[in-house]
């Protein structure tokens, strides 16, 4: 009886620490993100289908999650060494020695696996075009090498270009495709103005591991840089984003998103003066976060008035 309990209790930490190591706050970063593309499509005078949303929304959260549990498995030794803030410096969990580092990997092989098993299913009854999958496939494959050989992107200075580029502008598109049922070109020229404060939110969150992944030999760009090109290349980004809505406007991007993308700009100057002047910009966060929930608000309602 007593083996029997202790094994219920591992398996039951097992199991909560397997939660805590998809990262359940970036994951919703990650939803919030698909569904702006969901919203572009819908603002694009396509009308909501049920199903195909269901079955996109449950293969891009596996294959999210397999994604975590490679970039936890990939940087133990630094989470380790780190202080951990809500978006950075990992679960710690495999530091505690919860879980363990075999058990993690095969739980990102079987999200993984059970992901794209949903989508092919998708393609195979036409719920979904192939052009979602080979989306899908690509943020899989960019997610994976982030951290692991033999890209090991964010060991060589690439994982916050990369990540930007996956997350802010891979998962929008892949939400517009599964409800438009074809890629457009224009939607990622529609999300750079969000993928650029992405990227910032990026150097944001490596800037308290910088120590650790240096020690480790990560070589972030807040690990190989100096503090005042960091700030430049911040700074550049911020104002480049704000610059590429006036650009996009009206070929691209409707009166009522850009409107709504300035929210987000009282947040970027506010996060111009406090990167790498305090332990983590939490207004970095909260730019992008902004950006992503306005943009998604303003295509939804430029929807309904169709």
């Amino acid at each position: 009886m007593r083996t029997r309990t202790v094994t219920m209790h591992s398996t039951r930490n097992m199991l909560i620490g397997l939660w805590v190591m998809s990262r359940p706050l970036v994951l919703i970063s990650n939803i919030l993100s698909w569904l702006l593309g969901v919203s572009i499509a819908y603002g694009s005078n396509e009308p909501i289908e049920v199903l195909s949303l269901v079955v996109g929304f449950c293969a891009m959260m596996l294959v999210s999650v397999s994604v975590h549990y490679t970039n936890e498995y990939a940087d133990y030794l630094t989470d380790a060494q780190t202080i951990r803030t809500a978006y950075s410096g990992g679960s710690g969990i495999l530091s505690k020695g919860i879980v363990s580092r075999k058990v993690v990997l095969q739980a990102a092989w079987a999200t993984l696996l059970f992901g794209f098993s949903i989508q092919l299913l998708a393609n195979h009854f036409g719920i979904h075009p192939w052009s979602a999958t080979i989306m899908l496939g690509i943020g899989a494959v960019g997610g994976w090498m982030y951290s692991l050989p033999p890209l090991k992107l964010a060991w060589r200075g690439w994982g916050e270009l990369g990540n930007a580029l996956l997350g802010a502008n891979g998962l929008p598109v892949y939400g517009y495709i599964i409800l438009m049922k074809r890629f457009d070109p224009w939607v990622s020229l529609a999300c750079l103005p969000f993928t650029l404060l992405a990227f910032n939110n990026l150097l944001a969150v490596t800037w308290p591991d910088r120590e650790a992944d240096a020690h480790v030999g990560k070589k972030t760009l807040a690990t190989r840089w100096p503090i005042k090109r960091l700030r430049i290349l911040y700074t550049v980004v911020a104002i480049a984003s704000f610059c590429l809505l006036l650009l996009l406007f009206d070929w691209i991007l409707p009166l009522e998103v850009v409107i709504a993308s300035l929210m987000a700009l009282p947040l970027t100057i506010w996060g111009v003066k406090t990167y790498t002047q305090t332990k983590i910009s939490y207004a970095s966060i909260y730019a992008m976060v902004t950006i992503m929930l306005m943009q998604t608000l303003a295509w939804f309602v430029i929807g309904l008035k169709m």
